[in-house]
């Protein structure tokens, strides 16, 4: 046999052995696609039991979507839980709460000594706090489980500044803090009950932080993606550590243990940030004062 048909034979039987591994490649990625497309549908069933590896996938694969179903549907079943639970608190304790409130306005209006009037005052301030602390966990609650649902669509973000200063001036006023906010025109896309509310707790925050005689200032950035709004004091501060726990939960800066507040409010803020899409930074340096940064995403800037 001469030379060139050895050759030839040889690129023959070379070109075959690729087409044959490149049909393979192409026959386990087929089937991975199938399985991959019957699991999103919730239809995989493990159909091949011999000893190649595209089988043992089949079987894991089969193993982890009833494990995840599993898991699927228990957690479903704790947030149907944690969601009866919740409505079951705001019910329960909206009533008594109120109660408390009413009798303590009644005793006050009452002739009292000095000390009993002062228990009466702590008597509805404790109330107050009660009620707050069960309001705020109930729309912590309704957020993580999806009960609360955030619709964001384009808004103007000036006449929600406009807004969130309107609300925060009696509070900043009470406290002879100096409250002022830039004009802005920008669009953005946001729920604007709930993003009212976030912006409502960062600046109740920077209010409640910021001793009397200093400054709160809320200024709109665009961007391309994302408009910034910021909330800026001249207040306390945070540490490094801090600012990376400050959104945590009932978390409460070793500085401010006797403020008002529960640890909630920024959490909260956070929380409405992410369901519009967008989030919350924190820039601080103790006794510099600080500056929360709600980023809430631009859209099409269609309105």
């Amino acid at each position: 046999m001469t030379p060139w048909i050895i050759a030839a034979c040889a690129v023959l039987l070379a070109a075959a052995v690729i087409a044959y591994d490149r049909y393979r490649v192409r026959r386990t990625m087929d089937t991975l696609d199938r399985m991959l497309d019957e699991a999103i549908r919730g239809t995989f069933t493990a159909t091949h039991f011999d000893e190649s590896r595209l089988s043992a996938v089949e079987v894991k694969m089969q193993r982890y979507l009833q494990a995840s179903g599993t898991s699927k549907a228990q957690l479903e079943e704790q947030k149907a839980r944690v969601q009866g639970l919740i409505a079951d608190v705001s019910h329960q304790t909206k009533t008594p709460i109120s109660n408390i409130l009413l009798y303590a306005e009644l005793l006050g209006d009452k002739p009292l000594p000095d000390d009993c009037r002062d228990c009466v005052q702590a008597l509805s301030a404790q109330a107050q706090k009660l009620r707050f602390l069960i309001e705020s966990l109930v729309k912590a609650g309704r957020l993580e489980t999806g009960v609360i649902a955030v619709h964001p669509k384009p808004d103007r973000v000036g006449s929600l500044v406009a807004d969130a200063l309107r609300e925060a001036t009696p509070k900043a006023a009470a406290k002879g803090i100096t409250l002022s906010g830039t004009p802005a025109n920008e669009i953005a896309c946001f729920d604007r009950k709930w993003t009212l509310e976030a912006l409502g707790n960062l600046l109740d925050n920077a209010i409640k932080y910021t001793p009397t005689g200093g400054s709160v200032t809320v200024s709109v950035v665009p961007y391309e993606l994302f408009c910034r709004i910021d909330v800026a004091d001249t207040g306390i501060g945070l540490t490094e550590e801090e600012t990376s726990r400050v959104f945590a939960r009932f978390y409460r800066a070793p500085a401010a243990q006797n403020a008002p507040g529960v640890g909630l409010g920024l959490y909260l803020a956070r929380e409405i940030a992410a369901e519009n899409g967008g989030y919350i930074k924190v820039s601080s340096r103790p006794g510099a004062g600080s500056t929360f940064s709600l980023f809430l995403p631009r859209g099409d800037g269609q309105m």
